[in-house]
């Protein structure tokens, strides 16, 4: 597969994240979407044959095809803009302000909530036959997470929402990487391999991931989880949010940035 060597790749993500400053609300949006709804196939599958094979491992191993999808098709992530976009203000890009940064942030978040929300009701919708019958195992174990991450967290206070908080940071640290290592090849082979590693690293290890918990959380809420709205939000969206920002843009983006881009000349040594 063709490598490119990260002073190469590194400028492509500044003017990938310059690209989608300047891109439309409407193309955003549906790109967004579009990212969302195959996540949350990508998320509902995984379970399912972590339930039916007895093998959490295997359902890690084949969650990244949904990742794979939505990027070969260049649809947006909010994990991945958070990483991307800011390189843009940072390398003074001419015309990008933190008002159009926020304004993408922003549209990509709707539209990734957008897409998760369509498909948990899709999926509760044709699991229980329009709501006439039990959602049976696949059901009761996602109203089960649903719970644990949001009930659970909230029991240890404080230090339970800085877990997540940290959840949050190392999830997007390794789908950062999974962006970010597409880029260092030219062949589609070479991407999905790059992208693969990575994202099964952060959903067999149970890390936070806003988007994947866009439609998770509602699906379990809808399947019976017995949590409310408030705590899905308190208790895992916010800090999860919070936590994707950092992780992708202090883990992935500046370090690659500040040594590939703006690097320091060597000092001649005496």
């Amino acid at each position: 597969m063709s490598y490119l060597e990260p002073t190469e790749f590194v400028t492509k993500m500044v003017d990938s994240g310059e690209s989608k400053v300047y891109m439309s609300t409407k193309d955003t949006l549906i790109r967004a979407f579009m990212a969302g709804a195959i996540l949350g196939l990508a998320a509902i599958f995984a379970i399912t044959v972590a339930i039916k094979t007895g093998s959490p491992l295997l359902g890690a191993v084949l969650f990244p095809v949904g990742f794979i999808m939505l990027y070969l098709m260049k649809f947006d992530l909010l994990t991945g803009v958070f990483t991307l976009v800011p390189l843009a203000l940072l390398d003074k890009r001419p015309g990008v302000d933190m008002q159009q940064v926020l304004r993408n942030w922003g549209l990509v978040f709707l539209g990734n909530l957008g897409g998760a929300l369509t498909v948990a009701f899709m999926m509760s919708f044709v699991l229980t036959y329009g709501y006439s019958i039990d959602g049976g195992a696949i059901a009761a174990k996602v109203a089960s997470i649903g719970e644990s991450r949001t009930l659970g967290y909230k029991e240890h206070g404080l230090d339970g929402w800085l877990t997540i908080f940290m959840r949050g940071m190392l999830c997007n640290w390794m789908v950062s990487m999974g962006v970010v290592g597409a880029m260092i090849s030219t062949s589609a082979s070479g991407k999905m391999m790059a992208m693969w590693m990575p994202v099964m690293l952060f959903f067999f290890m149970g890390f936070e991931h806003s988007i994947v918990n866009m439609f998770l959380f509602p699906f379990s809420m809808i399947m019976g989880g017995g949590f409310t709205v408030m705590d899905y939000l308190l208790w895992n969206e916010l800090p999860t949010v919070l936590g994707n920002l950092v992780g992708g843009f202090v883990f992935v983006g500046l370090p690659l940035y500040y040594t590939h881009v703006k690097t320091s000349a060597n000092r001649k040594l005496a």
